[in-house]
């Protein structure tokens, strides 16, 4: 078992940053890819980012290209969610995820644990 913790969201204003945490903890793998996804109300959940365990796999939602960068910290069991110039439409509930392998990493669908999500809120 594997246990994700999100922190790090709130209610910002438009243009404003926000960096999120996902601290990992249990029988983590060896090697592995995270993932932060986010639901909107009333929307699917959509993939954001993803990197794999030892960063040289990363890549992003087109949407968020440019503003948003994915980090981690082997020695913390933790991924960031660094997200700039943020837009109202960035408002959702932002899930982190892992699973083994890289490939798929922006299928929902394939990642084995998730964490409960931090609601991130942007105003106009």
């Amino acid at each position: 078992q594997v246990q994700l913790v999100e922190s790090g969201g709130g209610l910002v204003q438009a243009g404003d940053s926000l960096r999120l945490s996902c601290a990992a903890s249990g029988r983590t793998f060896s090697t592995y890819t995270m993932g932060w996804f986010r639901q909107a109300p009333g929307k699917e959940r959509e993939f954001v980012a993803a990197i794999n365990w030892n960063g040289g796999n990363i890549a992003y939602a087109d949407t968020v290209k440019g503003r948003f960068t994915i980090s981690k910290d082997n020695s913390k069991n933790t991924v960031y969610l660094r997200m700039n110039s943020l837009k109202p439409e960035n408002t959702a509930l932002y899930y982190c995820a892992i699973k083994r392998v890289y490939r798929d990493y922006d299928v929902k669908g394939k990642y084995d644990y998730w964490g409960q999500g931090t609601q991130v809120t942007v105003s106009s």
